[in-house]
Parts: C-alpha cells; structure tokens; sequence
C-alpha cells in the first residue's frame, strides 16, 4: 500500500505512468525476477529499492532490470561504490567543505537542489575514489526518499576553482565510463542542470562530456558565465546565503550531516549485496565495455509470462 500524498500521487502518474495497479505489478515481476536469477545472489528487495529503478525507467521493467544489473555489478567490482561511510575522515572532510550537499528546502515543483562545489576538492591530497565516494553517498541517501524519487532533482554546480589538475583524476576511459553510468545506471532523474564559473582551460573537457550523454539530458543542461546570470534561472532563495539565499551554507551542511547519518546503516549495508561474478565476462567484472552472457536471463520454469518477455531484452547488457 502506498504512503505518497495525491499531489505526489498525481506527478507520478502523469510523468511516471505510475498507478496502484502498475506498481504492485511491477514490484511483483521485480521480486520473481530477482528470487528466480541465477547471478543476483543477495539483494535489497524491500519496495523502495525497487522502485527507483522502476520510478527512473518509468515502469518500463526491461529497463529498469537492466538499470539494475548494472548497479548491481558496477558497485560489487569498482570499489569506490563501496563502503560509503560518511564517517570515513577523507569523505567527512569534503562534506565539512561542502563539496555536495542537498539544499534543505524544495523548489515550487517539491524537487531539491543538490549544490556542486568541486572546487573545494584538493586533487594534490584527494583521490578519484573519494570523489566517487561523496558523490554514490549522496545518491544512495537522498533516493531512500519516495518523494525524490518521483520529483527528481535540480544540480546546481559551481565550477569556481576547478582547473587543469582536476583533469589528472581520470583517465579518458574512466571519464567515459562515469559519465555514461551516470546516466544509464544511477537511478536518479535529473530535471535541471546549471554550472558557471566553468575555467576556459576545461572547456574541451566539458564539451567531451556534453558529447557523451543523451540528447534528453543535454537539452537540460545549461552553463552561464556567471553566477549572476545563472541565478536568473533559479529560485535563488533556496541556495545558500553565499549565492544569494537565506540560510548560511554551514547550517545547510550541518542538516546534510544529520540526514547522512541517519541513513549511514542502511547505506553501509548496501555492501552485503552480492552477483555471482562468474555469470559475467572478465570484461564487465572490470567494469569495461562487455555483454552478459548469452541467454543468462532465459526464462525458467514457474516464471511469469513478464518475466519470460524479458529473455531477448538482456541478451547484451553493455557496462561501459
């Protein structure tokens, strides 16, 4: 039975195709499938794991098993998807920066802002895994929240001391693959994307990126050369008192810090989740560009016609 107001009751149908009737559906399909595989060995499999990858593929359960899978081996063989501990000193010292955090208050569509501040972080003393590390936190803690899941989110990134350094983090194949699963994997729905203060030396490197995600996204990113301008496209009353809000951004950091913790646990145990890593390729074991292997989802006896339909669907799953 669902908790959701009307209001949220109403977005989901209307952006989502989301109704009692389909969710229960689905989430049965979703448990069948997830009991009768062969590779997922552990999993959550409580509704609101579920649903947001059901929520982000707008009950398409094609894609969102795909979505999942992914998820699933991506964060059991990269190790910067694990162990997201808000108390690991590194990660609570880039939280204190305010590296990201979510605004407290939401906007007049209920969506939440999350703040970028990529500046703050030192590449000379910081690692391509702590970053990794705040930012699979930050996803993992605000998607436990039914409400951001349906609402989805508004970024808004400031790029004011990020430079050529920051490049020396990833190597080009390792670029690719974050921003790809990004998009294809994380759960998330990404509504608006603001920047500025974008440094002219990373401008290839942010036009290598745009290159790299779908139209769709695209169309909703947009880069100023300055706050001021930016700030014409937001409601500026929600960001920190530094960009123009009313609540000083130590005190917004400080409520993040609370949420953080209150979902620390449940975060933590994310790690007990576990695929059989030999139904994959050595290729998608490293997280490269590979495909399951061949008829690893064929349908098996008991399972629903659902669940059959998918056979075709997953026969290559790409992970790069």
């Amino acid at each position: 039975m669902t908790t959701l107001s009307e209001e949220l009751r109403a977005v989901a149908l209307e952006e989502l195709r989301e109704d009692d009737e389909t969710r229960e559906h689905a989430l049965a399909a979703m448990r069948e499938w997830v009991e009768q595989s062969a590779y997922i060995i552990r999993c959550r499999t409580d509704d609101n794991f579920f649903l947001r990858f059901l929520r982000a593929k707008k009950f398409s359960l094609p894609l969102a098993q795909e979505a999942m899978t992914r998820y699933l081996l991506l964060r059991q063989t990269l190790p910067p998807f694990r162990k997201l501990d808000c108390e690991n000193p590194v990660v609570s010292d880039l939280i204190d920066k305010g590296y990201v955090f979510p605004c407290p208050r939401r906007d007049h569509k209920g969506r939440r802002i999350i703040v970028y501040r990529p500046g703050v972080f030192d590449p000379h003393k910081q690692t391509n895994e702590d970053m990794c590390r705040i930012h699979g936190m930050v996803v993992e803690a605000l998607l436990e929240n039914e409400e951001d899941q349906i609402r989805g989110f508004v970024h808004f990134a400031d790029g004011a001391g990020v430079t050529l350094p920051f490049l020396t983090l990833f190597t080009p194949k390792e670029a690719v693959r974050i921003v790809k699963n990004g998009e294809r994997t994380v759960p998330m729905r990404h509504k608006e994307v603001y920047g500025f203060n974008v440094h002219p030396s990373l401008k290839i490197a942010l036009e290598f990126g745009m290159s790299l995600i779908s139209e769709k996204i695209k169309s909703r990113v947009k880069v100023f050369t300055s706050l001021e301008n930016c700030l014409e496209h937001i409601d500026k009353t929600l960001l920190p008192k530094e960009y123009g809000g009313e609540m000083p951004m130590a005190e917004m950091i400080a409520l993040w810090k609370k949420e953080l913790l209150a979902s620390r646990a449940k975060i933590l145990a994310l790690d007990e989740m576990e695929v059989n890593l030999e139904m994959f390729t050595e290729q998608a074991r490293a997280g490269a560009v590979s495909a399951l292997r061949t008829g690893m989802l064929c349908s098996q006896p008991g399972q629903n016609e659902d669940i059959k339909s998918l056979t075709g669907s997953f026969r290559k799953l790409e992970v790069d």
